[in-house]
């Protein structure tokens, strides 16, 4: 501590990790809350895009062919308000549509011929390795909430928006679709030719093996969530999956300090 006011009275800058770890050790009056929301502004301008963005093959796309009941599907199934709308394939992202501007079309006759290309707004494109703070303040200058994240030799790694930058300061921020979705396990749909589950990271395992009529360890571990970070090791970053007990475990949404959902298949 002396060496700390020695320095701060000579004027000498603070580190980054020396302003987190006074944060940390209660040298100054915060909550838990408040403390998690210093560091989080803390890390954000040391993170990648990469590590947080929505990957690739979650990503929820409108094709630029499909008709208004095929879109409008997708709207009330995702409960998303932007959508990147692809051509041929999800490397050709054509704009970004915005659910709101559909709405004039709703229950018109003219629903068939909605212009899909004239709806488009134009897509923001940033590289994997873009800083969270330098994207903020690109979002914040050009009004935009979604931007298309491109890998070195320019093929759609996945998107980010807004909110996934804000949640890696203050955390998870529910809407009225979380809650809708809240059940613990649901069915979500067929993919690679198998059934796919959501599955709640704070899923008790008891109820987990109650469902799939499996015996996953419970002895150390109450969920689902705490048992995916003891098998990988770490926490997992968002997109990444591992396979253990007879099921694949994806991982749909997280942060840095928990893992919020999952995508499971079976292996069989």
């Amino acid at each position: 501590m002396f060496a700390r006011v020695k320095r701060a009275l000579k004027g000498d800058p603070w580190s980054r990790e020396e302003i987190h770890e006074i944060i940390q050790k209660s040298e100054i009056d915060l909550d838990a809350e408040e403390k998690s929301m210093l560091s989080g502004v803390l890390e954000v301008s040391e993170t990648q895009v990469r590590d947080v963005m929505v990957p690739r093959s979650h990503m929820v796309v409108i094709d630029i062919e499909e008709d208004f009941d095929e879109i409008l599907s997708t709207i009330i199934q995702s409960g998303h308000s932007r959508f990147p709308v692809i051509g041929e394939d999800r490397d050709e992202v054509l704009g970004v549509l915005l659910a709101k501007d559909l709405l004039r079309y709703f229950g018109s006759d003219d629903a068939d011929e909605v212009p899909l290309r004239k709806l488009l707004r134009p897509v923001s494109v940033i590289p994997e390795s873009k800083r969270l703070n330098a994207l903020l303040k690109e979002f914040r200058d050009s009004h935009n909430h979604m931007a298309i994240v491109v890998d070195e030799y320019g093929g759609v790694a996945g998107l980010l928006t807004i909110e996934d930058v804000l949640e890696e300061i203050v955390g998870e921020i529910d809407d009225e679709h979380d809650h809708a979705e809240a059940a613990f396990i649901r069915p979500d749909g067929d993919r690679h030719g198998k059934p796919s589950f959501a599955v709640r990271a704070l899923t008790r395992i008891e109820d987990f093996n109650e469902y799939f009529d499996c015996e996953l360890a419970d002895e150390e571990y109450d969920t689902v969530g705490g048992l995916v970070m003891h098998e990988l090791g770490r926490l997992p970053r968002r997109g990444e999956s591992i396979q253990f007990g007879g099921f694949e475990f994806a991982v749909i949404k997280a942060d840095k300090r928990r893992i919020d959902s999952l995508q499971v298949q079976r292996n069989s």
